[in-house]
């Protein structure tokens, strides 16, 4: 056999790269925003209020798009009769994941994971520097 003729397995894309895209780019927005914002602005509260914003936009988008679309999550807060708040969280059966896109999934929960790392890593770096 030829080596140069072998069939290789077709590369799995994003099925979703708009919503990928949207989920990275809001992410990205929050923390670059932070992180470069004291160059260009000495007001701590405008800083702070469109991190803020950005950041609310960026948990919009993964409670309401990109966590139901990318991974199959929704969650949501209900009051029931009794005027008591009741969380209700879905998630697909096990047959309906293992038909999501891997990398999606992956892209998803790595994004998640780095996001709140650079965080911490950016506190800790600014507590840090303050003291």
């Amino acid at each position: 056999m030829d080596p140069n003729n072998q069939i290789q397995a077709p590369v799995e894309n994003y099925a979703n790269p708009r919503t990928c895209l949207f989920h990275v780019l809001f992410k990205g927005a929050a923390l670059a925003f932070y992180i470069l914002s004291a160059l260009f602005f000495n007001s701590f509260v405008i800083i702070f209020v469109v991190t803020v914003l950005l950041a609310a936009l960026d948990f919009w988008v993964v409670k309401n798009v990109s966590g139901r679309i990318l991974v199959g999550l929704r969650w949501w807060n209900e009051i029931n009769d009794l005027g008591e708040s009741v969380w209700k969280f879905e998630s697909l059966d096990q047959e309906s994941l293992a038909r999501m896109n891997k990398k999606d999934s992956w892209l998803f929960w790595w994004t998640l994971y780095l996001a709140v790392s650079i965080s911490y890593l950016t506190l800790q770096l600014q507590h840090k520097l303050i003291t």
